[in-house]
């Protein structure tokens, strides 16, 4: 195995492992829940689960995606996160080797939280967004590219364009019409990103929800104008291919 290879299963396996603590904090919580204390337990029957019953993606595997106590299924969400977790990871290891694959490991899995949490909640917490920021910061700071100046150029534009825009529309319709917290995940990404790379996440960004409103009419289900999607989680969705593609071009 060459060490690229072996980097990014390592990562792949990390990212397994932070992707089964991320599903846990997207359930728990929303709903006021601690994912630091207390111990693991079916949703359903209240049972508290063994260890052999929480390694990430080989428990749902075996256990068929249900409960080994009470049968009742298991929220599928939770493998979803596992395996989206070690796929960040994975490409992670193989666009960049050391810490810059490292560094966009982290980045791939704090998106994938906040992505989550904005599906599933309508929720983007000023924590977890600021600590994106700060690990961009911190990426700058270690020499990573892109260079300083071009994260906090980035960091700016990104903030100040998104709450331009959601002024912008308050003013017009008279209601809101963007999440407060939209503005400051497109700043925090382009602290990792830089100002150039943001035209093109928004652009990604707005032809993922254009896909996601298409495949609902084709099942049936159109929407209407004023149907909320989660910006937070489509810019999510755009921003680690973008960083995908940034780090390529740079090897």
């Amino acid at each position: 195995m060459t060490a690229n290879l072996l980097w990014a299963l390592l990562l792949a396996g990390l990212g397994v492992i932070f992707g089964s603590f991320i599903a846990a904090l997207v359930m728990r919580w929303p709903d006021g829940r601690s994912v630091l204390h207390g111990r693991s337990a079916c949703d359903a029957c209240g049972e508290t689960l063994r260890p052999g019953e929480l390694v990430p993606l080989a428990s749902a595997l075996v256990q068929r995606g249900r409960c080994r106590h009470c049968g009742a299924r298991i929220d599928p969400l939770h493998w979803r996160i596992e395996l989206a977790g070690g796929i960040v990871g994975l490409l992670a290891g193989f666009a960049a080797p050391g810490m810059a694959g490292g560094a966009g490991a982290i980045f791939g899995w704090l998106l994938l939280a906040l992505a989550a949490l904005d599906l599933v909640a309508c929720w983007l917490p000023d924590r977890l967004t600021g600590l994106l920021a700060a690990a961009g910061l911190a990426a700058g700071a270690f020499g990573l590219p892109p260079d300083m100046a071009d994260r906090v150029w980035g960091g700016a534009v990104g903030y100040a364009g998104l709450w331009s825009v959601a002024w912008g529309y308050r003013r017009w319709r008279g209601r809101e019409g963007l999440g407060g917290g939209d503005p400051k995940l497109l700043g925090a990404i382009g602290l990792w990103l830089g100002w150039r790379l943001l035209p093109a996440v928004l652009l990604v960004a707005g032809l993922v929800g254009l896909g996601v409103v298409l495949f609902a009419a084709l099942r049936g289900r159109p929407m209407a104008r004023d149907t909320a999607l989660p910006l937070g989680t489509l810019l999510a969705v755009a921003a680690y291919p973008a960083w995908l593609a940034m780090v390529w071009t740079l090897r």
